[in-house]
């Protein structure tokens, strides 16, 4: 399937666009209000509905799932999955399309939560957020080493922002990491922004400032680390894997992001669908089913052949 001959008009990519896009840089409450609601849409047309199981719970007030596979196996491991949306939308509803993929291609029950939302709850909202999740796995009993972190998008920043929040405190990081269209460097200076600024059918660059700045303010400089973590320290930090289209404009973010872990002395993979968007996983389409098992190689191979 190539890029360029993508339907547009399917209700789900105008679901996914819907959610993704703003005219000029407006957050105003009936944009946020179209946009979240596009996000569950999206979630209810693309969820997979066969083969997991929902159980919904909480962590202090926060609304959570276990997204359980039918044909599970290893329970000891688990993924926790923070969703995409900019910071400023997605709920369950619509975290549920990828949580369910993860736990059918993978056979790892997957846990997502509903953090807080920009620009109501700024930063660092969502990562206090993410923190309580982790610590209630931890508290549940299981071993850092048998968590693995997944997010797309936005949540591709928080659980970087986590893994490296985890390693600055000394404590032992997930198992690994998972990423789709990480949302590494909040600058929006890479050259991709400027490359694929229009052809990319769902970010556009007005949209990524505009949510940049009602997340974390205008008085900051987004080239900080604990907004950019690309900007971070990368030490000791867990095999990764970052999928990304090759003509979206978050693609230098995932590029560089590879090569700076590996550079640390980590091991990333940087695995590019030349034929993919943002976030591309989320449709249903072969495309996508081929980009979740060449996701399930790499996590069996790093469990059980590189077990350590």
């Amino acid at each position: 399937m190539a890029l360029l001959n993508l339907n547009l008009s399917d209700p789900l990519m105008k679901a996914l666009k819907a959610a993704n896009s703003i005219g000029g840089k407006s957050l105003k409450e009936e944009d946020l209000k179209r946009q979240r609601q596009a996000m569950e849409l999206a979630g209810r047309l693309a969820a997979p509905t066969g083969g997991v199981t929902i159980e919904a719970f909480q962590v202090n007030d926060m609304a959570c799932e276990w997204v359980v596979p039918e044909l599970a196996h290893n329970p000891r491991y688990v993924i926790l999955y923070a969703h995409g949306g900019g910071y400023t939308c997605g709920g369950l509803g619509y975290a549920r399309i990828i949580a369910a993929k993860l736990a059918q291609a993978t056979g790892f029950s997957v846990v997502s939560f509903e953090y807080r939302l920009a620009p109501e709850h700024k930063y660092p909202a969502a990562l206090e957020d993410g923190i309580s999740v982790w610590e209630h796995l931890i508290d549940k009993g299981y071993d850092s080493n048998h968590i693995i972190l997944a997010g797309d998008s936005a949540g591709g920043n928080l659980v970087l922002c986590l893994t490296q929040s985890l390693l600055l405190d000394g404590r032992k990081p997930p198992r690994l990491l998972l990423l789709f269209s990480p949302w590494a460097d909040m600058t929006a200076k890479s050259k991709s922004y400027h490359m694929y600024d229009g052809k990319d059918p769902i970010l556009t660059k007005d949209y990524v400032e505009s949510v940049r700045d009602a997340v974390i303010g205008t008085d900051v400089e987004p080239s900080d680390s604990i907004y950019s973590p690309l900007f971070g320290n990368f030490e000791h930090f867990p095999p990764t894997l970052v999928q990304v289209g090759k003509t979206e404009i978050l693609y230098e973010d995932s590029v560089s992001l590879v090569k700076k872990i590996n550079k640390a002395g980590g091991r990333a993979k940087l695995d590019v669908e030349k034929d993919g968007w943002h976030v591309y996983q989320q449709m249903p389409l072969p495309v996508a089913a081929r980009a979740m098992k060449r996701l399930s190689d790499f996590v069996s191979a790093e469990i059980y052949l590189n077990n350590y």
